[in-house]
């Protein structure tokens, strides 16, 4: 169970971060019409984001070096699985199927939550978790419009559940708090580690590269190319996974995860605003329908499951604490 003051901690912080991944779109939308490439676009949002990072990361790293050397199997697999791998599957996914059908698959990473909690920790989600997820992947569904104008792929599918392999480790793999680095670290390591794996996709060709100088447009206004990139660096990247992570720790991998699906609500609600991109009703009502969800997962996490009557209930990431991940998100 989680400590109620922790869990709206953990619910403020999971709600800002996504609010501020939200706003990746808008300022990666700039670069893209401005001719970046998908790739160095993210390559450089990871680079720029670690080094903003650096220096408090180091300060509070001070004295305890060890602590780094300790983590450096969970940098390593946090860096390249859940942060460069969600990234790179998610563009080659996108490059052969739409938009909303690429997010969809993505997204349904959260599902694979609900599966590894059940699965590995024996934590085995509660009717009412049950009926949270059914109603949130409906709503994800209903927003993303994915029925409108489908392009399916067979390999574009086949990125899109690579992408969501990602984003479930990214969950997963956050909620380690055992003896783990402070989440502003976590944050800094692991983007220095995805930008150097992205960067090196990049030189043997895996990403095409391509940037520009030339100003862009943002939100109906000209300005340098340097305003999106530290908007989708400092803010959709430091400051989001910063966030994230420390939310994940208060929350539990699965509760977080679907708390999540909120950035969809604030990527739509952005592009509305600095772009104009307009909402359908459908989509409305999705976004209700996701928020439905979530806080029907809400409920259910804070409710033993229906099996464990009679037992003590299980923490908020298995039987012996958080989750611990594997050396092998």
């Amino acid at each position: 169970m989680i400590d109620r003051r922790t869990g709206l901690t953990g619910l403020l912080l999971a709600v800002v971060s996504a609010a501020a991944f939200g706003t990746s779109g808008v300022f990666a939308t700039a670069l893209l019409d401005a001719g970046w490439s998908a790739g160095s676009a993210v390559t450089v949002r990871m680079a720029v984001a670690s080094l903003a990072l650096a220096v408090p990361a180091l300060l509070q790293l001070r004295g305890r070096w060890s602590l780094l050397r300790a983590n450096a199997g969970a940098v390593l697999a946090f860096g390249a699985l859940a942060v460069a791998l969600p990234q790179l599957a998610y563009f080659n996914a996108v490059s052969r199927l739409s938009v909303g059908v690429a997010l969809l698959l993505e997204y349904s990473g959260v599902l694979l939550v609900v599966l590894w909690t059940w699965a590995r920790l024996g934590q085995r989600p509660s009717r009412v978790t049950g009926a949270g997820v059914v109603v949130a992947v409906v709503g994800l569904v209903l927003v993303l419009d994915v029925l409108s104008g489908a392009r399916i792929d067979p390999l574009g599918v086949m990125w899109g559940l690579v992408a969501a392999v990602g984003l479930a480790s990214y969950f997963v793999l956050s909620a380690h708090s055992d003896d783990a680095l402070p989440p502003l670290v976590s944050a800094w390591a692991g983007l220095a580690v995805g930008a150097l794996v992205l960067a090196a996709a990049a030189l043997v060709g895996v990403v095409p590269w391509r940037t520009t100088a030339a100003d862009v447009e943002l939100a109906g206004a000209t300005t340098s190319w340097l305003v999106p990139v530290l908007g989708v660096a400092l803010v959709a990247a430091a400051f989001a996974y910063a966030t994230g992570i420390a939310a994940v720790r208060r929350l539990g991998s699965r509760l977080s995860s679907f708390v999540g699906l909120s950035e969809v609500l604030f990527a739509v609600a952005a592009a509305w605003l600095a772009l104009g991109q307009q909402p359908n009703a459908v989509q409305l009502v999705g976004g209700v329908v996701v928020l439905v969800g979530i806080v029907l997962v809400r409920v259910g996490e804070e409710r033993p499951p229906a099996d464990a009557a009679g037992v003590d209930p299980v923490p908020a990431d298995g039987p012996a604490g958080p989750a611990q991940p594997e050396e092998a998100r």
